[in-house]
């Protein structure tokens, strides 16, 4: 039904208005969906337990869909395993001006270049307090204005503010639409970062998971610094791959327009990343899988790779929750 009837319909709307029509949807008529899109499986055989959290399925929704803890009730009932909100940051902020999200459809991707944009950590928390037992991730980031030399100050705020509410953290400090950014991920400012955050998060009575979000676009050398960085700062595990800057084999139009690139183009690289990072740490740490699943096929590479858990956000716009369950009970078929 999704592919036949509410996709065609989506995809005649500007995306940014499909997104925020289909989130009224989701919070007014959210518990239909399962009688006209599917019961989700639920089955014990799919519980993972991954630095020290138990998922009831290894799939989850990636940050960037529920920015501001809107709909994570809605998404957990239709299948997801874990929700991850974000990016959240200190302040709220617009974000980039419009227009700013762009459907590939020849390539089955997105051009984004949000921004951030995010009503702020105090408004995440107050709709978190309603939480009535979905996993949540908490993607944290920094306001734009915010220099990257005060940046520490801006995770630190976000963690504190958030740490009652969320089940684990990723720092975000790969998003190619915030200026500078994805310089915080060279290894100096990045080992200053996550142990500023190892700090505080030592000093609470149980601490939470901290991963780091990465970039598919780094080289082999900076993927080596990042499993030192793990190691050194022991954070919990790696999230990839955040969007690409890469436009290669790209048939749309659209395909020029800046911002970075998520869906089947960046199906190969992420699963490459994944698998680099798994092979030389000795998988000696937990790495979620995104980027690109738009088949149970894709998942299982990703898991096969050595993806512990594997998260959605483009193939779920493209292929719905259907692919959720396919996911599922591929996993399942091969358990």
């Amino acid at each position: 039904m999704y592919k036949t009837i509410i996709r065609p319909l989506l995809f005649r709307l500007d995306p940014e208005k499909a997104h925020h029509l289909t989130f009224s949807l989701l919070k007014n008529f959210g518990s239909l969906a399962s009688f006209f899109l599917g019961k989700p499986i639920e089955d014990p055989r799919l519980e993972r337990e991954v630095f020290g959290l138990k998922f009831k399925n290894p799939v989850g929704l990636a940050a960037g869909l529920d920015k501001d803890a809107v709909a994570y009730q809605q998404f957990s009932d239709l299948g997801f395993g874990f929700v991850e909100i974000g990016t959240i940051t200190p302040k709220a902020q617009p974000g980039n001006e419009k227009k700013r999200l762009f459907r590939l459809i020849e390539d089955s991707g997105i051009i984004n270049r949000m921004g951030f944009n995010n009503s702020g950590v105090d408004v995440a928390v107050e709709r978190l307090k309603k939480n009535k037992g979905v996993l949540i991730g908490g993607n944290i980031g920094k306001n734009k204005i915010t220099p990257n030399e005060e940046a520490v100050n801006d995770y630190k705020i976000c963690f504190e503010k958030l740490f009652d509410y969320v089940d684990y953290f990723v720092v975000n400090v790969s998003s190619p639409n915030t200026p500078n950014l994805r310089a915080l991920q060279d290894k100096e400012p990045l080992t200053k970062l996550l142990g500023e955050l190892q700090k505080l998060n030592r000093e609470k009575p149980k601490p939470k998971p901290i991963l780091l979000k990465i970039a598919p676009d780094l080289t082999d050398e900076q993927l080596l610094d990042i499993i030192d960085i793990v190691k050194e700062t022991q954070i919990a595990g790696v999230i990839a791959t955040n969007t690409t800057l890469s436009r290669e084999n790209l048939k749309s139009e659209n395909q020029k327009e800046s911002g970075g690139l998520s869906g089947k183009p960046l199906t190969k690289r992420s699963t490459e990343v994944i698998r680099f990072l798994s092979e030389k740490s000795g998988k000696a740490f937990p790495i979620i899988g995104v980027g690109g699943i738009h088949t149970a096929e894709d998942a299982m590479e990703k898991l096969n790779a050595g993806a512990s858990l594997v998260q959605l956000y483009t193939g779920f716009i493209y292929e719905g929750p259907e692919l959720i369950r396919k996911i599922n009970k591929k996993i399942l078929e091969t358990a």
